[in-house]
């Protein structure tokens, strides 16, 4: 076993620590010399772009194109709208210059005084306020409607305590933001690109979710209701994985944006957002990965399959590379990616743990005997399980195996969040429940006082209030666990990242 695998933390002794070795050590990504952000590496990046390829054409296909709107914000944008800036002010990474200048002493570069902006400058937490100061521009009548916009792009929050994917400072994104004639079009626009994230996250990423509604508490800055997708890690904690809202006419009165209706009459226009990160990349890997290192789903893994030689001597090496080059062709004329690593700057024993590490999903072995028997060994990496199979239609058994693997991998994660999942009646019980991880189901009262009491005796707050629940039990009113108060049904609290 290689080195890599020998020093990477086991989940059982440090769940954190085994998350930021593996992130580190299967070269997803680094920390950079700016505190709080990061470096995405290749392989990593490779994964994040197949993420944003597959939702880019879901987008497509529900009416969406794609627009590019500026990294940097007037600072009075965001004082338009009152819950907005209040959510986002303390994240704020503010320009006040535009020049730098010789320290006249000597001592490298300093700010040049005289060149300080008229009006100071964010660089974007999230981009409603510049969108919507467009959007005036764009819109005059209901023809001009709906606007169905998406944006791919960074931005910055000034986080505290970063953790590279779940929580830095610069992260990569989508935004979408639309415009609409109706409240009802949008309030089906946000629920509807929240069933988008819900069947990106089981399908591709084969991570199960709860689909809800926020609690005013956990409500985005400015909406007036926020959707959510819910993951239950391996740790049992929840990760809020993406958001959509319904933004109400609040954006459109900031920014004076109306329009003429069919009626003739001027009216506000109707909002939604909606966005994931590359938190999904943080969801990825503490879904499914084990002890060995990353366990990808087929469909979002760079590599798919990775072919390995044992070989000795040339001679034998090119019988192998000649025998291999029509497997490796079929299995790209099929869109599987696929890689033959007949290198030899490591031996065979390193390149196993590191595919491993790596997790790609299928490793295919040709020694010697193989070649005389016309086999190939075959691994798959979510259950390290090893068979040997005949070449003759060993493209068709790959492919088969990794629709297997996706299905596998998330069955494996839904039954770990169904055996996590539990009911409770009482506060008492909640709070010893609340301990071992997972989603506890309880009942609220629906205020938030109640809801922050919770939040500061037990480190636990309200996921949402599903859509659907796992039992007939949890949709009945009931009585709050905490104030006795009437509860219209049982909601999703965990302790989150």
């Amino acid at each position: 076993m290689a080195k890599e695998l020998k020093d990477l933390t086991k989940r059982s002794e440090n769940y954190s620590q085994w998350y930021n070795d593996l992130v580190v050590k299967a070269d997803l990504a680094e920390q950079s010399a700016v505190r709080g952000c990061m470096v995405i590496k290749p392989y990593g990046y490779a994964i994040w772009e197949k993420m944003q390829r597959q939702l880019d054409d879901m987008f497509k296909e529900t009416g969406h194109v794609n627009a590019y709107f500026p990294l940097l914000i007037p600072k009075s944008f965001l004082s338009r709208e009152a819950e907005h800036v209040e959510g986002f002010a303390k994240e704020c990474a503010v320009v006040t210059h535009h020049r730098l200048m010789n320290d006249p002493e000597g001592k490298g570069v300093v700010v040049d005084p005289n060149a300080k902006l008229e009006e100071e400058l964010i660089i974007r937490p999230t981009s409603e306020t510049i969108i919507w100061n467009t959007y005036r521009n764009w819109i005059n009548s209901y023809r001009d409607l709906p606007i169905l916009v998406n944006q791919w792009a960074n931005v910055m929050r000034w986080e505290m305590r970063t953790r590279l994917f779940l929580r830095t400072a610069e992260f990569l994104w989508q935004e979408g933001h639309t415009a609409h004639a109706t409240r009802q079009e949008a309030e089906e626009e946000a629920v509807r690109m929240l069933n988008v994230y819900a069947e990106f996250a089981e399908k591709h990423m084969a991570v199960p979710v709860v689909t809800g509604v926020k609690s005013a508490n956990e409500r985005f800055a400015g909406a007036l209701d926020t959707y959510t997708i819910e993951a239950m890690m391996q740790d049992g904690k929840a990760l809020q994985s993406g958001t959509s809202h319904f933004l109400g006419q609040n954006f459109a009165k900031a920014f004076d944006v109306q329009f003429v209706n069919k009626e003739n009459k001027m009216e506000y226009v109707w909002a939604t957002s909606w966005g994931v990160s590359t938190r999904l990349m943080g969801a990825l890997i503490m879904t499914h990965s084990d002890d060995n290192g990353l366990v990808l789903p087929p469909v979002l893994a760079p590599i798919q399959v990775v072919i390995v030689p044992i070989y000795k001597g040339e001679e034998q090496l090119n019988q192998i590379n000649d025998k291999v080059a029509g497997i490796v062709a079929k299995f790209k004329s099929m869109g599987i990616s696929v890689k033959y690593d007949n290198s030899d700057n490591k031996r065979p024993g390193f390149k196993f743990a590191d595919y491993e590490l790596k997790g790609v999903p299928v490793r295919l072995v040709m020694g010697a005997r193989d070649l005389e028997n016309n086999t190939m060994e075959v691994m798959r990496r979510d259950t390290l399980s090893k068979e040997t199979v005949s070449c003759d239609g060993i493209e068709d058994f790959v492919k088969n195996l990794l629709d297997e693997i996706q299905a596998n991998i998330y069955q494996k994660a839904l039954d770990m969040r169904k055996n996590r999942t539990r009911s409770v009646n009482t506060y008492e019980e909640f709070k010893e429940e609340i301990e071992k991880g997972g989603f506890i189901m309880a009942h609220w009262d629906g205020t938030p006082e109640t809801e922050e009491k919770i939040k500061e005796e037990t480190k636990a707050t309200i996921r949402c209030i599903p859509f659907d629940t796992l039992t007939e039990d949890d949709k009945k009113p009931g009585t709050c666990m905490v104030t006795g108060k009437p509860s219209e049904c049982r909601v999703v609290f965990a302790r989150a990242y």
